[in-house]
């Protein structure tokens, strides 16, 4: 049995992003998406989910990048008021525990609580740039989803390198699937973590080490490699316009791309062939 969940990450970033997600949901394959509570398209993100009862929505929780909800979150923006900007930096003062886990806690509850204020059924959450990943991140986060009744949360463990190594060959998808691999330490503790806190969760995610190239031919051999069990593959479909030039995210053009290659007749068919289901997270036993 093969079961995919399409997730649209970055719903809310801006117009073009959100459009394009409805699209992808709409006329192809992406079947959920996640909200960020703090974006500047929101609201009309939210207006967007309440005419897609075929689009699961989750919250896509940011503790890097952007503002943050709650005022009083120091350690999660040393100070300034926003969060920091760099993966790298948020990663080490994780794993250092120079952020405070109550403030990660306070932070993701107040999004996933926002979302839920304007009458979205969130069915999971996950986090932006997979800052969960880390122990001291994902348990806090964990925390935040269970007082607001939820139980599902991303893998964001991709399949090994060896299964996707043929997919795309680059410069810039070696560099970045090396650093996707140094994350996998955490995978184990990851796995324990979902046991003790009895969460809900896939066996893992595809799309991440691609992330930014995932055109037709990529995204038609993630499928054909995919094996059995129920996964992820995160996207990220949007319009580039003026809005998302100025959004201070290194996807652009690529967005345009993905959404091609999401809502397109070959990737249907690749479905088909393959045998594989698209599900959302609130089809997961929870």
């Amino acid at each position: 049995m093969r079961r995919l969940i399409v997730n649209a990450d970055d719903f809310g970033l801006t117009s073009g992003v959100n459009r394009a997600i409805v699209e992808a949901n709409r006329s192809g394959i992406v079947r959920s998406a996640t909200l960020m509570a703090n974006s500047q398209a929101f609201a009309e993100a939210v207006e967007f989910a309440g005419q897609c009862p075929q689009l699961g929505i989750g919250c896509h929780i940011v503790l890097i990048d952007g503002v943050p909800i709650c005022n009083d979150v120091s350690s999660l923006t040393k100070g300034s008021g926003r969060f920091r900007t760099n993966l790298k930096d948020f990663a080490q003062a994780a794993v250092r525990k120079k952020i405070s886990a109550a403030e990660i806690k306070q932070e993701a509850e107040a999004q996933i609580r926002k979302i839920q204020s304007c009458g979205i059924a969130i069915t999971h959450v996950d986090t932006h740039k997979h800052t969960h990943l880390v122990p001291h991140v994902l348990r806090p986060v964990i925390k935040a989803a269970k007082a607001c009744g939820l139980r599902a949360i991303r893998n964001p463990f991709e399949l090994r390198r060896s299964r996707v190594s043929r997919i795309a060959g680059t410069k810039t998808q070696w560099m970045r699937s090396a650093g996707v691999m140094a994350f996998q330490v955490f995978a184990p503790q990851f796995r324990k973590i979902m046991r003790e806190e009895k969460m809900v969760t896939t066996d893992g995610t595809l799309g991440i080490t691609v992330t930014g190239q995932l055109d037709q031919k990529v995204l038609t051999g993630i499928l054909q490699a995919m094996p059995e069990g129920t996964w992820e593959l995160v996207c990220h479909p949007g319009y580039c316009d003026a809005d998302l030039r100025n959004a201070g995210t290194r996807l652009l053009e690529s967005r345009q791309i993905e959404l091609q290659a999401l809502t397109s007749e070959e990737t249907r068919k690749t479905l088909a062939d393959c045998g594989i289901e698209l599900i959302s997270y609130a089809d997961l036993k929870q």
